[in-house]
């Protein structure tokens, strides 16, 4: 087993899974329970201190993480794979700890990341589902994806996406890069719009997707979004669509893991 000096700090990182359903996001908060809370709690419970631990970014009430990730410093002889194992032994369920390795000290959650990539999951039919309530966004009425992928194509490199972040939020730039704006059909009845892009604005893809919802519905025509999208004016855009459907599908780290606080000065809650 390796030497470690207990006086030296070491980082760590993980990456969790999570069904956002009962917690009220990630960021810790008085009075309701969340991801943060519950990771740290469960880290002070297995190393025997305090730890803070810092998430990539937050995700809102409801909003669910196939690979949300988190780093925390702390004073331990633990290698990577025990705290993995001693942490998916100790929290509920609902939360999963996927992979955890050890970090330059330079590593930061939020700060190194490069992109992130979200999934917004839609649920096109008549009838409910008793399975995914809690996971995709029912809409009865058919919706039509030609428009749909014609808007999608606008999306597509940098613009400012003032039009699609919720309103109070305060930012140095509402401009952003999307990477990737697709629209993918696992089956006959489930729509996943997927976003990749160099950061993200305040509900920036729950807004995008609300306002892509009504041009598939044929309430608002491609020429009709791209005008709100280049109006800036969040009152022009669609429904915020629920947070249910959403998930953090990934999040992108350069290969040497500097931190880039122009990759993550604004992940909030999309």
């Amino acid at each position: 087993m390796p030497h470690y000096d207990l006086q030296q700090k070491r980082n760590f990182k993980l990456v969790l899974e999570y069904d956002g359903s009962g917690y009220h996001g990630w960021q810790r908060q008085a009075g309701v329970l969340t991801i943060q809370e519950v990771l740290e709690l469960r880290i002070e419970i297995m190393l025997g201190a305090p730890i803070r631990v810092r998430g990539s970014g937050r995700t809102d009430a409801g909003v669910h993480a196939r690979r949300q990730v988190a780093n925390f410093y702390a004073r331990t002889r633990l290698e990577p794979r025990e705290i993995q194992r001693g942490l998916n032994s100790l929290l509920p369920p609902d939360i999963v700890v996927l992979e955890a390795e050890e970090v330059a000290d330079s590593f930061h959650a939020r700060f190194s990341a490069t992109g992130k990539t979200y999934e917004y999951w839609i649920l096109n039919r008549e009838t409910p589902s008793a399975l995914e309530r809690n996971r995709a966004w029912l809409i009865r009425r058919h919706l039509m994806p030609e428009p749909v992928v014609e808007c999608l194509r606008l999306l597509a490199g940098s613009h400012d996406f003032a039009a699609f972040m919720a309103a109070g939020s305060s930012v140095r730039s509402t401009e952003r890069t999307l990477h990737r704006a697709e629209l993918i059909f696992p089956d006959s009845e489930h729509w996943v719009l997927r976003f990749e892009a160099n950061g993200f604005l305040r509900h920036m893809v729950r807004n995008l997707v609300g306002t892509l919802v009504d041009v598939g519905k044929g309430k608002l025509a491609p020429e009709g979004f791209r005008e709100i999208m280049n109006s800036g004016d969040r009152r022009r855009a669609g429904m915020t669509a629920p947070a249910h459907g959403l998930f953090l599908v990934d999040v992108a780290y350069d290969i040497q893991g500097h931190r880039d606080t122009q990759g993550g000065e604004e992940h909030e809650a999309c």
